[in-house]
């Protein structure tokens, strides 16, 4: 009820704002109007080629290599270098020289080693996505007690595999599963930069800067819709996720 009340009012401020102070739809549309494109755009389509599911469907396919690739890395470095303090004070320096450099300012370099394709999407989506996998992984094996590896060494795990498999990742689990909902966050948002350079003529992105060569602004807001709704949906199946896998916590933690 309260997602349903706080939406209508922001909706509802959207309208009177423009309808009352900015009185132009080309600047910017009212909702009315962009709710009546996105469905337009979701079932016919527009000229000439704007199509909201096969754009969506060719973001997701983006997202899907660069988020793939940066939970599979960004879990296994983050696992070695929180078990491991040696690895972890070597890598330091590495991460953190790499880490600030925003993924745009790869785009350049992107294209000449991958060229216009999928890939070098996705190794933007990867750049952007991967660090908050790895730190949150990093955190969560390095904070686990000691008192829980002591008690499983004195029941007999003093494999260090065992140790990993059996107390140190099923401990972390809550750190890793907020790296993977922020990666996920992060990664959705640079599905947008990664297509603005033209890696395919659909995507999302793509569409968004095509619209602004026609000045179609209920174009352009109803694809930032369509951005926004699927990111909702994306992080709502990753919290389903987390709440089933975390259910042992319920009690334990104020929210």
């Amino acid at each position: 009820m309260s997602y349903l009340i706080s939406l209508t009012t922001f909706f509802l401020v959207w309208e009177l704002y423009c309808q009352l102070v900015v009185r132009n739809p080309l600047l910017l549309p009212p909702p009315s109007r962009v709710f009546v494109t996105f469905v337009e755009l979701m079932v016919i389509g527009r000229p000439p080629n704007f199509f909201l599911p096969y754009d969506m469907l060719h973001s997701l396919f983006h997202y899907a290599i660069g988020f793939g690739l940066a939970l599979a890395v960004g879990f296994s470095v983050g696992l070695i270098i929180g078990w491991i303090k040696l690895a972890n004070e070597l890598s330091y320096p590495i991460i953190e020289l790499i880490r600030p450099i925003p993924p745009i300012a790869w785009i350049p370099i992107t294209i000449l080693m991958l060229k216009l394709t999928d890939a070098a999407a996705g190794f933007i989506i990867f750049i952007g996505a991967v660090f908050p996998m790895l730190l949150n992984t990093r955190h969560g094996v390095a904070s686990v007690e000691v008192r829980y590896l002591e008690a499983a060494m004195t029941l007999g795990a003093t494999n260090s595999l065992t140790l990993i498999k059996k107390v140190v990742i099923p401990a972390a689990l809550p750190s890793i599963m907020t790296g993977i909902r922020v990666s996920s966050g992060v990664a959705w948002m640079c599905v947008v930069a990664a297509e603005l350079f033209g890696v395919a003529p659909y995507g999302l992105g793509y569409k968004i800067d095509l619209a602004r060569f026609y000045l179609a602004t209920d174009i352009i807001i109803a694809y930032m819709l369509a951005i926004g709704i699927l990111g909702l949906i994306l992080d709502r199946v990753y919290r389903a996720i987390e709440e089933r896998i975390l259910v042992w916590r319920v009690g334990l933690v104020v929210a």
